[in-house]
């Protein structure tokens, strides 16, 4: 017995150190729950992200993790772009979300998010024709300015003269929850005001960071708490509750607004009028549980991508001040053209139409978008035996999660400076247009047949959000604030983004004044 523990635990003592122990009976467990623990506990380090980065390139990209005894913690890790190209795209067929998804995500269960095969093609039609909507982007183009120079510029403008520090990411959460808010039920709430009212934007914030414990814990564990109401599935609980209460006052608010000659075209308006026998409201304002579902897959998906993206994309301004002069450099011939008084008091809001051309700004923000992913994880799961590219042998209900974050510090895709932030990347030597990145190497707006239905509403949306802020402001962050990543499915702040925002001296027609 002594003799067997020995070569054991000597054969283990000879792999790559950067690789988890597998233990006799507890598996991986020991070394995932302690870099877990560490990036709990220790400030300004990304132990959890590091650990996961190391591990997966230390196996070659594609890692087996072994959970303890009699669990459900069997499954692939992989950032390989050949096996993601293969799961979604060459055999999609194979490898859809799965029921353990669905139950991990159970807020919305039976949306377009969490559907697999039939059900999954008819929500997606059904979504796609929603978004399709000839006078949507109209609509949501002009909202989306009103939004940032009626609300979001005064707030920094304020912030500005009284020297407040912001928490950036709070703030740009506030402006994006409001924005997909109005997509969704056609109605502002309101959340983005000098008082800084209550918002269920938290509640959704909690959806995926207990979903992001549910993935890394055995379901007989998670179920027991959420049983015994305890631990992270109490937090959830309470989320759901306060979501739900969102959903239906934002219902009754949706049906007391008043209505213009136009019809709506918000998405809660589009579905029970096309979709009545699936999508319904009842007498007492009740959605159906279907209805449900949707209307708060739609805010996590309208929220999440743009929500997300915003704070890392001004973390990395900030700190690549050369970036920003580069795209005051793109707006000034744009600010000249259209600004009608030529003083600094100015405050310049650029229309979609007017962004649509600067593909600079469009790599700035997938530059930011590859370093700092806004779904952290994909989760496949198997449906047939099948070989990964990579080479491992898959069983029928293996489960296989896909680490965006580590895709986006490939050296073998994105080079040895995969660390730095570079939008030059992403365009060809003249910079006159962006180069064509498949999507299973940039996996933000996903791939194959579930590629992300509002992926250019959701870039319409940053540029018009980023071009505002840049011209009229300079974001400087806070001395000394850790800035890192939250243990979550999405790409949250554990700290916030906490700034200084000062105004930027210039003239309309002034394109030296850039600094």
């Amino acid at each position: 017995m002594l003799v067997a523990a020995f070569i054991y635990f000597s054969m283990k003592s000879k792999r790559n150190p950067l690789l988890p122990t597998d233990w006799p009976l507890v598996g991986m467990l020991p070394g995932i729950a302690a870099s877990l623990l560490g990036h709990v506990t220790a400030a300004g380090k990304k132990s959890w992200y590091e650990f996961l980065t190391n591990a997966l390139v230390a196996s070659g990209h594609t890692l087996k993790v072994r959970g303890p005894m009699a669990s459900s913690m069997n499954f692939f890790v992989t950032c390989d772009p050949m096996n993601i190209r293969h799961m979604y795209t060459l055999n999609f067929a194979n490898y859809p979300k799965g029921e353990g998804f669905a139950e991990i995500f159970d807020t919305v269960e039976g949306s377009v998010m969490t559907s697999d095969g039939e059900n999954w093609r008819w929500r997606r039609a059904m979504s796609r024709q929603a978004l399709a909507q000839p006078e949507l982007l109209t609509y949501l183009s002009r909202r989306w300015c009103d939004k940032v120079e009626e609300d979001l510029l005064p707030l920094l403008s304020h912030a500005a003269v009284t020297g407040t520090k912001i928490n950036m990411e709070d703030l740009l959460g506030r402006l994006v929850f409001d924005l997909s808010t109005t997509l969704v039920f056609g109605v502002d709430p309101g959340s983005l005001s000098v008082d800084i009212p209550p918002t269920a934007s938290p509640a959704l914030d909690a959806i995926m960071e207990v979903a992001f414990f549910r993935h890394i814990m055995p379901a007989s564990m998670w179920k027991a708490m959420r049983w015994l109401n305890v631990g992270p599935e109490r937090k959830l609980a309470e989320a759901q509750r306060l979501i739900h209460g969102f959903v239906l006052d934002m219902i009754k608010k949706n049906k007391d607004r008043e209505r213009g000659t136009a019809a709506p075209v918000d998405l809660l308006s589009f579905f029970t009028v096309n979709y009545p026998d699936d999508l319904s409201v009842d007498q007492t304002g009740e959605p159906n549980k279907l209805l449900h579902a949707t209307l708060i897959s739609s805010m996590i998906a309208g929220r999440d991508t743009v929500g997300t993206t915003l704070p890392w994309l001004f973390y990395n301004l900030a700190k690549n001040p050369h970036v920003v002069s580069a795209i005051r450099n793109k707006l000034a011939p744009i600010a000249a053209a259209s600004c009608k008084q030529e003083d600094d008091e100015t405050l310049m809001v650029f229309e979609a139409e007017e962004t649509k051309p600067l593909v600079y700004l469009e790599a700035v923000m997938f530059e930011s978008m590859r370093l700092y992913p806004p779904i952290l994880y994909e989760r496949k799961s198997a449906l047939a035996e099948d070989v990964l590219p990579s080479g491992h042998q898959v069983r029928a209900g293996d489960v296989i999660l896909i680490s965006l974050y580590v895709m986006g510090r490939l050296d073998s895709v994105w080079g040895k400076d995969y660390c730095e932030y570079r939008p030059e990347r992403w365009l060809s030597r003249d910079g006159s247009s962006l180069l064509y990145v498949p999507s299973h190497k940039f996996l933000a707006f996903n791939s194959g047949p579930r590629m992300c239905l509002g992926k250019e509403m959701a870039i319409t949306q940053i540029k018009t959000i980023v071009a505002a802020v840049v011209w009229n402001y300079d974001i400087e962050l806070v001395e000394g604030h850790a800035v890192e990543p939250k243990l979550s499915c999405s790409m949250q702040m554990k700290n916030g983004l906490m700034a200084v925002v000062k105004r930027r001296e210039k003239g309309c027609n002034d394109e030296n004044k850039l600094s």
